[in-house]
């Protein structure tokens, strides 16, 4: 059975994309087929498979926007079990264009619906805000999986994003869950590291994953030649943290 995992947080920076592509292509690795759609305008998990988006057809904006059939865009990457529906610059407008149309918040769920069977895991790399097309993601989502950087200004929003979330369930998807909480750009050695970490698991018991993606160069170098961090150095640490992420994740959902 197919599951849809929306990967958000409103706030920037705390390794958003780079937890959808690293872990879409680790789950990819393990067997399991995967759709990794990119529906951030800034279009990074596009790059981080090698992309290039100027040579792009068609997006995901053409999904939101035009009804564009789903298996028209999708992608097959040169990586293990990973397929892509990429994005392009025209999403930053697409915004102001589904305000217009009725039923908006569901244009995602009907667009992926006719390819949901064919893939085992379907992760939506979502914007960093809580517009229409995050809701669009969280529409479609079964779960959510939020990264939160092991930083003092972590839990800052985070509870505007959970009320979000319990808005969606109340009035448009009554099943979303959350599916976990990842925390990133882990360092071990710092006091304020080890009080995030306690704060987060206090909110969310139960919820918070026991890998820890920490700061790593390889993981910070790769998207530059187009490759998920698995691919680029296979035994660094941000490596095999994905690669443990990706185990904890399919034994969850098995």
């Amino acid at each position: 059975m197919s599951k849809t995992v929306c990967i958000i947080n409103q706030k920037g920076g705390v390794g958003k994309t780079t937890s959808a592509v690293n872990l879409a292509a680790a789950v990819g690795s393990k067997g399991y087929k995967t759709l990794l759609i990119d529906i951030d305008p800034q279009g990074n998990a596009t790059s981080g498979f090698g992309i290039n988006k100027r040579e792009l057809k068609l997006s995901s904006y053409d999904l939101l926007v035009h009804s564009t059939k789903a298996k028209d865009i999708i992608i097959e990457t040169e990586f293990q079990n990973v397929s892509i529906i990429p994005s392009s610059i025209d999403l930053a407008g697409a915004e102001i264009e589904l305000i217009e149309m009725k039923k908006r918040e569901s244009n995602l769920k009907n667009a992926i619906a006719l390819v949901k069977s064919d893939y085992d895991f379907i992760f939506l790399d979502c914007p960093p805000s809580l517009g229409l097309i995050t809701i669009n993601a969280l529409c479609a989502a079964d779960t959510v999986l939020i990264p939160i950087q092991c930083e003092y200004y972590a839990l800052e929003g985070l509870s505007q994003l959970v009320a979000t979330v319990r808005q969606v369930k109340k009035l448009y998807n009554p099943l979303i869950d959350i599916e976990g909480i990842l925390l990133t750009m882990y360092d071990g050695r710092l006091n304020l590291t080890q009080q995030v970490v306690e704060e987060v698991k206090k909110y969310f018991p139960k919820k918070v994953y026991s890998t820890y993606i920490p700061r790593n160069v390889r993981i910070s170098e790769a998207p530059s030649y187009g490759q998920p961090v698995i691919y680029y150095d296979k035994r660094s640490k941000g490596s095999e943290a994905y690669l443990d992420l990706a185990d904890e994740f399919i034994k969850k959902n098995k």
